[in-house]
């Protein structure tokens, strides 16, 4: 899981998605992506959305009401989300919660500008370097800028433990163990390699 430097210059924690419209008074079922659901979405927590610039919901922000868990699913109330329609205009957002400083990190997350930058390695050869890291509705993705190919190129790699499965920052690098033809499709391509339909992770 990567950790967003945001444009406001805050460090936020991607913690979760709304997937889903739950009953009639407004609730939302969540993906999660941390492993402290109670603490994250606890009453009176506030959250920033990623949504689309079109959505009436871009520039806002979300107070949680109420956090339950029911048949094994989490479900959140938002204040001022008080039905179904209200609820299913905010399917998809992304929730984005400001990190603070003087907590423990969650395991397994990174801040962007620590992934950037990094060697990618796959079989004890670098093979790319990390340029940016795009947070999308589904997962994030690391966009590498292979060793060979030209100066455009870049692979879009799903930052997912099948794929991604160790981090050394210290070491200054990421190992990939990436599906047949990944990189080396870039021989004949210029343009971005999208494996996008991996499975994403499930909550860390």
């Amino acid at each position: 899981m990567a950790v967003s430097d945001r444009a406001s210059g805050r460090n936020q924690l991607r913690v979760g998605r709304l997937v889903k419209a739950h009953g009639l008074k407004g609730a939302l079922k969540l993906e999660l992506y941390t492993d402290d659901p109670a603490g994250r979405f606890r009453p009176g927590a506030e959250f920033t959305l990623q949504v689309p610039e079109a959505s009436p919901w871009h520039g806002k922000t979300l107070t949680v009401r109420e956090h339950r868990v029911m048949n094994g699913s989490s479900v959140v109330f938002f204040h001022g989300v008080e039905d179904r329609t209200a609820a299913e205009g905010l399917v998809k957002a992304i929730l984005w919660i400001d990190q603070d400083d003087t907590e423990e990190p969650e395991d397994d997350a990174w801040y962007d500008h620590q992934l950037t930058g990094l060697d990618v390695v796959r079989d004890d050869v670098v093979v790319g370097r990390v340029v940016r890291v795009d947070h999308l509705p589904a997962q994030d993705l690391l966009i590498v800028r292979p060793s060979t190919g030209g100066a455009a190129s870049e692979i879009m790699v799903p930052f997912v433990s099948a794929i991604v499965p160790t981090v050394d920052l210290a070491a200054g690098r990421i190992v990939v163990t990436p599906p047949p033809g990944l990189f080396e499709e870039l021989a004949d391509e210029d343009g971005p390699v999208d494996v996008t339909d991996q499975d994403a992770p499930g909550a860390d």
